[in-house]
Formats: structure tokens, C-alpha cells, sequence
């Protein structure tokens, strides 16, 4: 029986290590590449096209969020599970809006990420336990009522921005994250402050928790 090949993306070395002595207890699972950081993610499934890919929401460069969206354009045949801390609803349906097939909470029992691992990879959608169904039914009306959605017209890079902005970050960090000019930086940022009909910094952050882009507090 072939093994249905895994790479991992998270930031945290102890998370992966984790991941990977569990799933490689499994005779039908291996992991076959790490990443650190989202830019790295794409690269290497991009280079392995392994089966499945596993990734944090929160990473360094390109969040979980962008990770999947690209992966889905670039590398179609390899599915998409989230494992993540959060289980607000705007996450979840994030995350299956920009392609993922499953969406695991980092407390789940090691049963259900088993499970999850396996559904996915099969062709299946796995949701941890708490997350309800009606999640799947709501992004599904979404995608079906034809309406155009402004976040859709942000290119990724003005995504990040966002993000990073929400986070908090002044023109000058996110430059400084993105090793890009800071006249770049705030350029990027107008543009989606227009894209999105965004007034203010606190209209910013509102829309970002909204979209599950930022957490409440952060």
C-alpha cells in the first residue's frame, strides 16, 4: 500500500517535530518535507507535489491563508488542511473559501487530525468536532450568490499588507517584513484601503476581525 505523502508548514520546530512522529507512526502516512515559513511552504510543494499539505494560519511571509490560496492555483492536485488554534467562524470559512478541504483545531484528540489526514488526502472535507456543518453551508451559499467580494480583488501582496497592518505593524515594520520600500508599503496600503472602502485604521481592523484576518485584541 502506498503511503499518502505529507508536508508540514508551521513556524514552530516542536509543533512540527510533533506532527511528525505522529504521522509517520502511521504505516499509510509520511512526511516528506518541513517549512518554517509560508513562502517556504509554496516552494516546497511546489517541488515534492506531495498528496497533502498541513499548515498553520499565523506564519511568517505568507500567511496560511495565502499559502492555500496559491497551492490551490499552483499545485491543484495537492489538498489542503488547516491546523489552527482558532475556531472562529470567519477563519474556518476562510480557509474553505481559499481552497483548504479540512480545518483541524491544534487541541484536537490525535484520532481526529488522524481521521482528518486521511479524509482529506481521500478527496473528502473534514471540520474538528466543534465546527459546525452549518460552517460549510454558509461558504457554500457564499460562493453560489454571485455577488463579487472586494477582498477578491487585493492582490496578495496587498493581502499581507493587510494583515500586517491589522496586527498592528506602521508603514515602516511592514516594509521592514516585507523587504520592501516604505513608500512601496504605504502605497500597497492605500490601494487596499480604496479597494475595500476603508476610511480608517480602526475600519481597517474591524474588516480584518470580520474576515478573520485578525483576532479581537490583537
Amino acid at each position: 500500500m502506498s503511503s499518502t505523502t505529507i508536508v508540514l508548514a508551521d513556524d514552530h520546530p516542536i509543533v512540527r517535530q510533533g506532527l511528525r512522529t505522529l504521522l509517520n507512526s502511521e504505516p499509510d502516512l509520511s512526511v516528506v518535507g518541513e517549512a518554517s515559513t509560508g513562502n517556504e511552504a509554496v516552494d516546497i510543494v511546489e517541488k515534492l507535489k506531495p498528496a497533502l499539505l498541513i499548515v498553520d494560519l499565523k506564519m511568517p511571509g505568507l500567511d496560511g491563508l495565502e499559502v492555500t490560496r496559491q497551492i490551490r492555483q499552483r499545485v491543484p492536485e495537492t489538498r489542503i488542511l488547516i491546523l489552527s488554534m482558532h475556531a472562529n467562524e470567519a477563519y474556518v470559512t476562510e480557509g474553505l473559501k481559499c481552497g483548504a478541504a479540512g480545518y483541524v483545531l491544534k487541541d484536537a484528540d490525535i484520532s481526529n487530525l488522524i481521521q482528518a489526514v486521511r479524509d482529506v488526502a481521500a478527496g473528502g472535507r473534514y471540520l474538528s468536532p466543534p465546527l459546525s456543518e452549518l460552517v460549510v453551508a454558509a461558504y457554500l451559499r457564499k460562493s453560489q450568490d454571485g455577488s463579487l467580494d472586494p477582498y477578491e480583488t487585493l492582490t496578495a501582496r496587498e493581502r499581507q499588507v493587510l494583515r500586517l497592518a491589522a496586527e498592528g505593524c506602521t508603514n515602516a515594520d511592514i516594509a521592514s517584513r516585507l523587504s520592501i520600500s516604505i513608500r512601496t508599503a504605504e502605497t500597497h496600503r492605500a490601494h487596499l484601503m480604496r479597494k475595500l472602502g476603508l476610511k480608517s485604521y480602526t475600519d481597517l481592523v474591524q474588516y480584518a476581525i470580520r474576515r478573520g484576518i485578525a483576532s479581537p485584541g490583537t
